[in-house]
């Protein structure tokens, strides 16, 4: 059996808020901490039945690209449904979702 690690480091200000964002992982193309501006963790807890989330974003993130982060997280939500259930129908109402959210965006940085 084969174990993979995957490490988060955040540094936070004085007033307990990201700064940095990194990331390291051992099957990672990269090699060392790589940067990022934000992360998203969801773990399912079989016991509690329930998610337990981790959501940080440094002070470099813009509104525009924390709204296209979510977009993404939620496609790749879909394509996990799709893979794990088998359940098209509900992978597609998140893709069609996606695809709402992706034009009204657009239309939103074609107005500034």
């Amino acid at each position: 059996m084969r174990n993979s690690e995957i490490n988060i480091s955040v540094t936070l200000d004085d007033d307990q808020v990201p700064e940095r964002v990194r990331w390291m992982a051992d099957d990672s193309p990269a090699e060392g901490w790589q940067e990022a501006k934000a992360v998203a963790l969801a773990i399912w807890d079989g016991t509690a039945q329930g998610t337990l989330k981790i959501d940080l974003w440094n002070k470099e993130m813009e509104v525009r690209e924390m709204k296209r982060f979510a977009i993404e997280m939620m496609a790749g939500i879909s394509e996990t449904l799709r893979r794990a259930t088998a359940d098209e129908l509900m992978a597609m109402d998140i893709d069609n979702l996606c695809k709402s959210l992706t034009a009204r965006l657009e239309r939103e940085l074609e107005g500034q």
